[in-house]
């Protein structure tokens, strides 16, 4: 197996993959196009993300392109082949992405902490999160630790301010930054609960990892974390509703049987997560991938 950022048919010397697997439809297209050209007869496999599911394949010829050239196409939660013709439905499958069980023992602390992770951008609407903070009432115990990167000025602005400012009570915002994933991990498995706010995902990692701590989800209802988390999942809140989260974090904080019952139906999800079983899947479709070449 050789890992690479493009394909081409000239680094492979004499000897041509048996197969390819690409992922994103669009920004892969041309290593996609390259190899469907040289190696029509062998299996291509294409990934597809958040950005392909829910921009890219609607708009981008290249990606749509991508669509029709791939053999196998593969989604990252089972709302994703929705989105998909039936066509191309018809070749596609759902394989989950995975992480480790880590169960971190919970900070002893007179605050509801939730962490919320990701880099600031417009895809993962982080702003919603920090306004819901200022709905919380004056003796709420809602911490918000906000682990990522400001990616422009006006996120960069909003986060400073938020932690800048005197809150009455306990500390809402707390803003780490960049943390190595081991820390970013510990962190997520010492939370009460997570946010995730995005307006879109194909299948969120960090999702996989607060269900494998066993650390409730609090999701924007996309299609993307409903895929994740299941259709009948009762910690959603419309995407860009401060209002609804914060009235969501203050029921979390305060409703121990809320609270058990959203960790219940994550834990009912965990299996898809396991490592044991992506592995089984890539295996699974590598081999039937050959098979029809």
């Amino acid at each position: 197996m050789t890992l690479a950022a493009e394909w081409h048919a000239d680094s492979c010397g004499d000897t041509l993959p048996a197969c390819l697997i690409a992922l994103h439809a669009r920004r892969s297209a041309e290593s996609i196009a390259r190899f469907a050209e040289t190696c029509p007869e062998r299996p291509l496999v294409v990934v597809l993300t958040g950005t392909d599911l829910y921009r890219d394949i609607l708009t981008d010829a290249s990606a749509q392109r991508s669509l029709d050239l791939a053999t196998h196409l593969v989604v990252l939660q089972d709302e994703g082949p929705d989105e998909l013709s039936a066509a191309h439905r018809a070749k596609c499958r759902v394989l989950y992405q995975s992480a480790p069980a880590c169960r971190s023992a919970a900070a002893h602390r007179d605050t509801f902490d939730v962490v919320l992770v990701g880099h600031m951008r417009a895809e993962k609407d982080p702003l919603t999160p920090m306004r819901a903070l200022s709905l919380l009432p004056v003796d709420s115990r809602v911490c918000l630790t906000h682990i990522g990167s400001a990616l422009d000025d006006a996120y960069l602005r909003a986060a400073q301010a938020l932690r800048a400012r005197a809150w009455p009570g306990v500390r809402r915002y707390v803003w780490l930054e960049n943390l190595p994933h081991g820390e970013t991990r510990r962190r997520i498995g010492q939370s009460q609960a997570m946010v995730i706010s995005s307006v879109m995902e194909g299948g969120a990692n960090v999702i996989i990892e607060a269900v494998t701590s066993g650390v409730p989800v609090l999701a924007s209802r996309i299609p993307g974390n409903v895929g994740m988390l299941g259709r009948d999942y009762d910690g959603y809140f419309p995407p860009g509703d401060a209002e609804q989260l914060a009235l969501m974090l203050e029921r979390a904080s305060r409703d121990a049987s809320f609270l058990a019952q959203l960790r219940q139906q994550c834990g009912a999800r965990a299996p898809l997560f396991a490592p044991a079983r992506e592995h089984a899947e890539v295996i699974k479709l590598v081999a039937e991938a050959l098979q029809s070449a």
